[in-house]
């Protein structure tokens, strides 16, 4: 299954890397980094700098994960990024977001009526971003149908093994969790910044 990670300028690096380095761990996964953007270079917010493909370059049947950063705030008003952003969803068998991430995928109303979550510092500027969300507050991650929306930042990492655990069965991310030393977080309640 390919694993579909979305990259623009000035994103979060672990809300792309925590998640990339789960899927790159489990067998029968592919991990593409792929943007919207015309350059195939794009940095994070702290300048990592990433040679990305196009995204007709990728499958878009499989799996997209949205991170998140500081360039939501404005990509949230962008309609032509939105717009490329709802044809990719629609297309993928599931979407995963990661922090602000959420409030980009909201943006698109893919997430109407749907139960989602997102980071806790930036809770109220995201769930503003479309009041028909069902927004959860006390959640690390929160599942709804195909789609996965993970709190702030490292909880992405715990919402990968989730949807590995759901996909494949829980020994398969016990297993990932185990071999990159990361003590996982299984219950999706356990959420300290809430």
């Amino acid at each position: 299954m390919n694993i579909n990670i979305l990259i623009f300028n000035d994103f979060e690096p672990l809300d792309v890397f925590g998640p990339m380095e789960v899927f790159l761990h489990a067998d029968g996964f592919q991990v593409n980094l792929f943007t919207l953007d015309k350059a195939s270079n794009i940095k994070s917010y702290n300048q990592i700098s990433l040679d990305v493909k196009s995204v007709s370059d990728i499958n878009k049947k499989g799996v997209l994960l949205i991170p998140g950063g500081p360039a939501t705030r404005t990509l949230i008003s962008d309609t032509d990024f939105l717009k490329e952003l709802a044809s990719l969803a629609s297309e993928a068998a599931y979407c995963l977001t990661v922090c602000t991430g959420s409030a980009l995928l909201a943006a698109t109303h893919l997430m109407d009526g749907k139960r989602a979550t997102s980071n806790k510092l930036a809770f109220d500027w995201v769930t503003s971003s479309n009041p028909k969300v069902n927004w959860i507050k006390r959640a690390r991650w929160v599942v709804d149908d195909h789609l996965y929306s993970s709190s702030g930042v490292s909880a992405g990492i715990d919402m990968s093994l989730a949807f590995l655990a759901n996909a494949v069965n829980e020994e398969f991310a016990d297993n990932i969790a185990h071999h990159i030393e990361y003590i996982r977080v299984k219950d999706n309640n356990n959420d300290p910044f809430s």
